[in-house]
């Protein structure tokens, strides 16, 4: 008797046949691992149950039961109109106001977003009169709420891009007191760039900031950018913030640093969703890597765990990124429907996430 097999992928989009008891242990096996890691509880029996179900369905694309559905942000998708990188991106020839309106009316997103290709905040720094103009543009020819999205991208403080020496040149030579500074300056100056910035992104009336992969450079650019958003949103107290993560695990690169007395390295979803509560943050991102040599079961049940354990603690909505790459969904450059709607439905019904 041949037995039953059902079509799932990898960690790196690659489709694969399993059975139905490989599917069962690779959720066992991805929760067990996020809750070793984070230290909080794996999920629990019937939750595996209804995780095994949504890998077995038979539809090529899952959903929510109506009356569950979640609100949608995103970071960058409207530039996927117009871009073409050779891999993704549909490559149209359309400007980034008729793209922010296709994503409105055509695809009702809930809440749409500018921004630069560059999309780091140092480089925008020298262009915020033209940003300005467009944002005020953009926001007299749309209706749903409008983000500015950029990310702090530290590495770009550092040489040759920057004026500082870069600690990961300077750690492996021993120079461990010069590669600490060298982060708490880039840091600084970060911070700087980003509070002028969106301070004058808010003059224009901005809905919200998105601070996108966020921590990538580690807890200096964790710190940068909580300190960053405390004093914009006490100068612009309606100004909606979105913090998105770069990872599940805060990089300890400079290992010192702490922000209202919590240590920032090696923070998980759930403390670091605190640590955002507390600098003024209004909507908070949690990130979970993919893993690309496991199956798109156990980096689902992986993830999951994590937000669960981050939305119940959490006093603002969870957003959790559901992407190329991160939220259980493969590294490639145009993420399956199939994985990314089991994701989807998995990130709302088990792990209780306010949007995606």
């Amino acid at each position: 008797m041949r037995m039953t097999t059902y079509r799932t992928r990898m960690g790196d989009g690659h489709l694969i046949d399993v059975t139905s008891d490989d599917i069962r242990r690779d959720i066992l096996a991805g929760s067990e691992d996020a809750a070793d890691r984070g230290r909080i509880p794996p999920l629990p029996q019937e939750e595996q149950d209804y995780l095994v179900d949504l890998f077995i369905n038979p539809a090529r694309a899952v959903s929510v039961p109506p009356g569950h559905e979640v609100v949608l942000s995103q970071d960058g998708g409207d530039t996927k109109f117009y871009i073409d990188s050779g891999s993704s991106g549909l490559g149209i020839s359309i400007g980034q106001l008729e793209a922010l309106q296709v994503a409105e009316r055509a695809f009702a997103q809930d809440i749409i977003e500018m921004g630069q290709s560059d999309y780091s905040f140092k480089p925008l720094k020298v262009m915020f009169a033209m940003e300005q103009v467009h944002a005020e543009e953009m926001l007299l020819s749309t209706i749903a709420p409008l983000m500015y999205g950029a990310m702090t991208n530290l590495g770009q403080y550092y040489k040759p891009d920057g004026p500082f020496d870069n600690p990961v040149d300077l750690l492996p030579v021993g120079r461990v007191k010069e590669a600490l500074e060298a982060q708490e300056l880039a840091a600084a100056h970060a911070k700087r760039d980003m509070v002028f910035f969106s301070s004058r992104l808010a003059e224009v009336g901005i809905d919200a900031m998105n601070f996108d992969t966020s921590a990538a450079a580690g807890d200096a650019e964790f710190l940068a950018i909580l300190e960053a958003v405390e004093e914009i949103t006490a100068a612009f107290p309606t100004l909606g913030i979105e913090l998105g993560m770069a990872s599940e695990f805060v990089l300890g690169l400079h290992g010192g640093l702490t922000y209202k007395g919590t240590r920032l390295a090696g923070l998980y979803p759930h403390d670091q969703v605190k640590v955002a509560e507390q600098a003024g943050v209004t909507v908070f991102g949690p990130v979970v890597n993919t893993n690309t040599g496991r199956s798109t079961p156990w980096n689902v049940s992986r993830a999951v765990t994590y937000v669960k354990a981050c939305s119940a603690v959490a006093a603002i909505p969870i957003h959790a990124n559901v992407g190329m790459g991160v939220g259980g969904v493969p590294m490639c450059d145009t993420p399956p429907v199939d994985a990314v709607s089991r994701a989807s439905v998995a990130m709302v019904e088990i792990g209780k996430a306010d949007g995606l």
